[in-house]
């Protein structure tokens, strides 16, 4: 989740929305690459999840980070929430996940190096307080009533609203992870052509990701439970954004769906004030309930763009939302298998060929399916084992024409990053797969083992 954002006067005028947006458009050699992801972190002894405050906690991690490693504290009513350094946030789940939210980097090389670094340094200090650290989709044993609640304002208010609007709000706080990564643009028709593919090949992301197929101590029958329970969290909010592959999308036309998204709250003063449901519309009249009389300025524009949740969307620049957490391999992959399609331009031309004569129903039907049977998805006469096995051939093709070294020049490109996909298309497994085969074979039932076995 977002941290509050800061900049930015008062909105005098609507076209001020398109251009925050627009604002966003850099030449290709300013484009960077920033990689997020979340992790559930447990208490090594109960195996319970642990809470916000101990001397087995996430504020000891917080801490921890914050002494040992050079970060600078982010506090919200006096409690350490998260921690900023060198461009890059560390904050916190509702339920404590712990998520690392990357700089912008040049090459999948270097966020790489900064992931490696992030979990090094984490582990360091959870092995000194007896925690543990796990990379799942979804929490595979833990109950809601087990979760924490993390002291941040803006989740108390989301907690409240979520069960008004769908089923599974709650369990997307509390109980699931993701790996993202966010990329730039060079112009409005960039993003465009970038936004299509980011969403018809989503569920591709999610199939080769999908990491979650237990909850609640069982399985689930879903490779990806947190693609699901995203599919039931707020049809507001969510979802592949049909409009998007519409003549006339743009800018301009995304503004229109993020106005139309219900508002969640508004920051003043270090807090989160009850908007939920609200209209922005009205706030740009000045007829906001929660603040009559007030308009908005750009930092409530950007807080509120960060409560639309769609399978990809955009700030000023483009996220890509698609992927269950998972173990350390995949943290690099997810971003090289979008850079290499994106980041060239005929790689990025090749991915739109194979998603462009698909229908609304039929990009929805891939989202369920790659949340069902990952690899095993067949919507029509598309396989996605045959897909990602193309699309893989894409991303590898953009990743060796972007010829990003490293290693000091012995490393030619980015491509080995692809290595764990390659397995997965050339095997047929995800890691899901792996873990059911587990749960049903050595495992004889226990999913308790997962912890052992798994986590960083």
């Amino acid at each position: 989740m977002s941290i509050p954002q800061s900049g930015g006067g008062p909105i005098e005028h609507r076209d001020q929305l398109a251009e925050f947006l627009a604002s966003g458009c850099k030449p290709k050699d300013q484009w960077r690459i920033g990689t997020e992801h979340e992790k559930f972190g447990y208490c090594k002894d109960t195996l319970k999840p642990i809470p916000y405050e101990g001397e087995r906690s996430v504020l000891a991690v917080l801490k921890g980070l914050r002494d040992g490693h050079g970060w600078q504290p982010v506090e919200e009513a006096g409690k350490l929430i998260g921690l900023q350094k060198d461009g890059a946030n560390v904050s916190l789940e509702p339920g404590g996940q712990l998520e690392l939210s990357g700089a912008p980097l040049e090459s999948i090389h270097q966020t790489c190096d900064e992931v490696n670094q992030h979990l090094k340094d984490v582990k360091d200090i959870a092995d000194k307080v007896g925690v543990g650290f796990i990379g799942l989709g979804a929490a595979p044993i833990w109950s809601h009533e087990q979760m924490p609640v993390m002291p941040k304002g803006r989740y108390k208010l989301m907690t409240s609203y979520m069960d008004e609007v769908g089923t599974m709000g709650k369990s997307m706080m509390y109980r699931t992870c993701t790996v993202q990564v966010n990329l730039d643009f060079a112009s409005e028709t960039d993003m465009v052509q970038k936004f299509r593919v980011a969403l018809a090949l989503q569920p591709v992301a999610t199939a080769l990701f999908a990491n979650s197929p237990f909850f609640d101590g069982k399985v689930n029958g879903h490779k990806s439970w947190r693609s699901n329970v995203w599919r039931h969290l707020d049809d507001a909010r969510t979802g592949m954004l049909p409009f998007v592959f519409e003549d006339g999308m743009g800018f301009e036309r995304y503004v229109d769906y993020a106005l139309d998204v219900p508002m969640y709250f508004v920051y003043r003063d270090g807090q989160y004030i009850n908007a939920l449901g609200q209209s922005f519309r009205d706030f740009l009249k000045g007829e906001l309930p929660a603040l009559p009389g007030e308009v908005p300025t750009l930092s409530d524009w950007a807080d509120h763009l960060t409560t639309a949740f769609p399978e990809a969307r955009i700030k000023k620049y483009m996220e890509m939302r698609g992927a269950d957490g998972g173990p350390w391999r995949r943290l690099c992959a997810l971003p090289a298998f979008w850079v290499g399609m994106m980041y060239d331009q005929s790689a990025l031309d090749a991915a739109w060929d194979l998603a462009k004569g698909w229908d609304a129903e039929t990009r929805e039907a891939l989202r369920v399916a790659a949340s069902v049977d990952g690899l095993q998805a067949q919507v029509g006469n598309i396989n996605m084992h045959h897909l990602a096995r193309e699309v893989l051939k894409i991303s590898e093709s953009g990743l060796v024409a972007r010829a990003k070294e490293g290693a000091g020049g012995l490393v030619p490109n980015e491509t080995h990053f692809l290595n764990a996909l390659k397995e997965s298309v050339e095997t047929g497994q995800v890691p899901a797969d792996e873990l059911l085969a587990k749960y049903h074979g050595d495992w004889d039932g226990d999913l308790s083992k997962i912890y052992s076995e798994y986590s960083y």
